[in-house]
C-alpha cells in the first residue's frame, strides 16, 4: 500500500456511496458501491483475503470515491459506472444474443413470422422465446391452424402452401379484412395463454364433424388437436396462472458466485440462463450489481414479475428494475426459487474445479513467469516469429496473449519489405519497427512483455531497434528450441541469461503454447503467400495470359489442384483462345 492510498483512506466519509479502483497506469479495474464507504474501502487493505480479491488488491496504485444520498442511489450510480468504463475485474455479461419473438405484421394481408427485433411497426409481438426451436414449433403450430400468408411479397400465383391448406393465397383470391380480424384475435389469444379454449373449440368442431360423417375434416381437427399438446403442454414444470416471470437465485462460494435465472413464459418453465463469476462486494449487493446488468447491458426481455430469494433486498430490486418484485414465501412459487438455488450449489460445485484450473494455466501461469523475470506481472504478452524458404516470400507475424489466453483479434501479420535474401535479423527488426513505430502513432496499448522466437542475434536486433530508435524501455525475452524444435530456454536480461523455469511449471507450459502458436500463424500466413506466388509464377510462363486472366482462373477454379482436374474445354468455355487453353493444359500436366 504506498503513501497515496494510506493517506486517502484517512479521509474516507463514512456515508454511502461508490468507490473506483485504479492501476499504475491510470485505468479504473473495478468499481463498488458501500453503504458506508470508509469501512468498505479500507477492508481492501486489511486483513486476509482469497486469491481472487488478492490479485485485485495488489495492482491497485489509486482510487478515487463518489458519494450519494442512499444506498439504491450508490447501487444505479454503480451501473452506471461499470457500462462507462468497463473494468476487468466487475461482473460484466459478455453474450449479446437476443431472444426471438413471434410477431403478427400490421399488412394488409397479414404474416406471422419469427424475429429478434421489436420495432414501433404496429405489429404484435409475443415472447421472448429464450428456446429458438419452441419459438420455431409454436410458429409451424400456428401456420396449421390459421392460413395467413406466408411470401414476404405477393406472388402472381398460389404457391404450395395454398395446396397444403395454410394460405388463403390473396395473391389470387380476395380475402375479406374479417377474415383475417378474425385469425388476429385468435392468434392473439392464443399466443396470450388462451390456447385451451382454442384446443376445446377444435374437439367440438372434430365431434360436429364426425356426428356429420365428414371424417376427413374430422381427422383435421383432431391432428391440429395433437400439435397443441404436443406444443403447448410438453412442458412439465408449470404454474396454475399463465404469467410470464423470471425466477432468479444464486449460490457463492470461494469468491465465485453461481446465478440462475429460470424463464416462465405463459406460466411455463422453457429455459435457464446459467452465469458464474468471481465476486469481490458483499454477495447481496453483487447479486443486485448481477440484476441490474442482466436487463440492461443484455437487453433480456423484463417480465411482469421476477421472483428473488429472502435475504434480498426488494425494495431496492423493485427501483432498479421498475417491475414487480416478489419473494414468495410458500408454494410453487417458493419452490421455483428453492429449486433455482439448488441448480445454483450444484453448478456451482461442478464447474469450480474447472475455473481454477483454467487459472492455473493462464492468469496464475502469467503472474509466475513475471515474478521469475522479475517485472510486473504481464498482461498483455506480444510474440514474433519469421518465416521464408532460402529468403523467398519472408513474412513475420505476431500473436497477442492477454492474461495467458490469445487474443485472436490483436493478431497481425506482415510481409517483409525491405530484406533482401535469409535474413532473419534484419527482418526482425523491420517487423518490430513497423509495429511499435504504428503503436506510438496510433496510441495503441503496448504489451509488458515482448517475447522473440529466436536466440541471442534475434533479441538483440529488437532490443536495438526498441531502445536506440523508439526509445521504449519493454521487457524483451527470447524462446530457443532444442534439436527436435520444442521450446527448450527462456533468455532474459541485458546482458542474456537463461532463466531456469521447471519443464513441470504452468509458466513453462504458457510459454510453449505462446510459441507453437506464433510459429503455427507464420507458417500458415507463408503457406499462404508461398501457393499464390507459385500459381502466379506458373502461369506467367504461358504466353496469352496476363493479370486479368490469371485472376478469372483463380477465381474459377479456386486451386491448382482443381485446375489440373480441369479440360481444355473447360479453359476455353472461360474464353481462353484454343492456343492458349492448349498451353495451359500442357503446362499443367507436367
Amino acid at each position: 500500500m504506498n503513501d497515496t492510498i494510506k493517506n486517502k483512506l484517512a479521509l474516507l466519509p463514512d456515508q454511502p456511496g461508490c468507490y473506483l479502483m485504479k492501476d499504475r497506469q491510470g485505468t479504473i479495474i473495478y468499481v463498488g458501491k458501500a453503504k458506508i464507504l470508509k469501512n468498505r474501502v479500507r477492508s481492501y487493505f486489511t486483513g486476509s483475503h482469497d486469491g481472487k480479491t488478492q490479485r485485485l488488491v495488489s495492482e491497485i496504485e489509486d482510487f478515487e470515491y463518489i458519494v450519494t444520498s442512499s444506498n439504491i442511489e450508490a447501487l444505479i450510480l454503480e451501473l452506471n459506472l461499470i457500462k462507462k468504463h468497463d473494468p476487468k475485474y466487475n461482473v460484466m455479461l459478455k453474450d449479446d444474443k437476443t431472444y426471438p419473438f413471434i410477431k403478427l405484421t400490421a399488412e394488409r394481408h397479414p404474416r406471422l413470422i419469427t424475429t429478434r427485433k421489436v420495432k414501433k411497426d404496429k405489429g404484435k409481438y409475443f415472447g421472448p422465446y429464450p428456446n429458438v426451436s419452441a419459438a420455431n414449433e409454436t410458429k409451424k403450430l400456428l401456420d396449421r391452424l390459421y392460413p395467413l400468408r406466408k411470401c414476404s411479397t405477393l406472388p402472381d400465383r398460389v404457391c404450395l402452401y395454398y395446396h397444403l391448406g395454410q394460405c388463403l393465397a390473396p395473391c389470387v383470391n380476395e380475402v375479406a379484412e374479417t377474415t383475417y380480424k378474425e385469425m388476429v384475435e385468435e392468434i392473439t389469444k392464443f399466443l396470450n395463454g388462451g390456447y385451451k379454449e382454442i384446443k376445446k373449440e377444435l374437439s367440438e368442431k372434430m365431434l360436429k364433424a364426425s356426428e356429420e360423417l365428414d371424417f376427413e375434416r374430422a381427422k383435421d381437427y383432431r391432428d391440429k388437436i395433437q400439435h397443441i399438446e404436443a406444443t403447448m403442454e410438453k412442458q412439465k414444470m408449470s404454474t396454475t396462472d399463465f404469467t410470464d416471470r423470471d425466477v432468479f437465485a444464486y449460490a457463492y462460494d470461494k469468491g465465485w458466485m453461481c446465478v440462475q435465472v429460470f424463464f416462465v413464459r405463459q406460466g411455463k418453465l422453457i429455459e435457464r440462463d446459467v452465469s458464474m463469476f468471481p465476486f469481490y462486494d458483499e454477495p447481496d449487493y453483487e447479486f443486485l450489481t448481477f440484476l441490474g446488468q442482466f436487463y440492461d447491458k443484455v437487453n433480456h426481455f423484463k417480465p411482469k414479475e421476477i421472483l428473488l430469494p429472502e435475504n434480498v433486498d426488494e425494495e431496492m430490486a423493485e427501483a432498479l428494475l421498475n417491475v414487480k418484485v416478489l419473494k414468495p414465501k410458500r408454494g410453487q412459487k417458493k419452490d421455483l426459487v428453492k429449486l433455482a438455488e439448488k441448480n445454483a450449489s450444484i453448478a456451482l460445485k461442478e464447474k469450480f474445479s474447472l475455473v481454477e484450473r483454467d487459472e492455473q494455466r493462464t492468469i496464475k501461469a502469467v503472474e509466475q513467469l513475471g515474478e521469475q523475470l522479475g517485472i510486473y506481472t504481464p498482461h498483455r504478452i506480444e510474440a514474433f516469429d519469421n518465416s521464408n524458404i532460402q529468403g523467398t516470400d519472408p513474412v513475420s507475424a505476431m500473436v497477442v496473449f492477454i492474461d495467458g489466453k490469445p487474443a485472436k483479434k490483436e493478431y497481425r501479420k506482415y510481409k517483409i519489405k525491405s530484406v533482401k535474401g535469409p535474413d532473419d535479423y534484419e527482418s526482425m527488426r523491420e517487423v518490430t519497427r513497423r509495429r511499435y513505430s504504428r503503436a506510438l502513432k496510433e496510441d495503441l496499448p503496448l504489451p509488458e512483455l515482448i517475447i522473440i522466437d529466436g536466440g541471442k542475434g534475434h533479441i538483440e536486433a529488437v532490443r536495438d531497434v526498441l531502445e536506440n530508435e523508439l526509445g521504449l524501455d519493454i521487457p524483451l525475452s527470447g524462446l530457443a528450441k532444442d534439436e527436435k524444435h520444442r521450446t527448450s530456454q527462456l533468455l532474459y536480461g541485458n546482458p542474456l541469461e537463461i532463466i531456469p523455469l521447471g519443464r513441470n511449471s504452468q509458466e513453462f507450459y504458457l510459454l510453449q503454447r505462446i510459441q507453437d502458436e506464433v510459429h503455427r500463424f507464420a507458417i500458415t500466413f507463408h503457406r499462404q503467400l508461398r501457393g499464390k506466388t507459385a500459381f502466379q509464377s506458373m502461369l506467367d510462363d504461358i504466353p496469352g495470359i496476363g493479370e486479368k486472366r490469371k485472376k478469372q482462373l483463380l477465381k474459377h477454379f479456386g486451386s491448382v489442384k482443381k485446375m489440373k482436374e480441369a479440360s481444355i474445354e473447360q479453359f476455353k468455355e472461360l474464353g481462353l483462345p484454343s492456343g492458349v487453353a492448349e498451353a495451359l493444359f500442357e503446362k499443367l500436366q507436367e
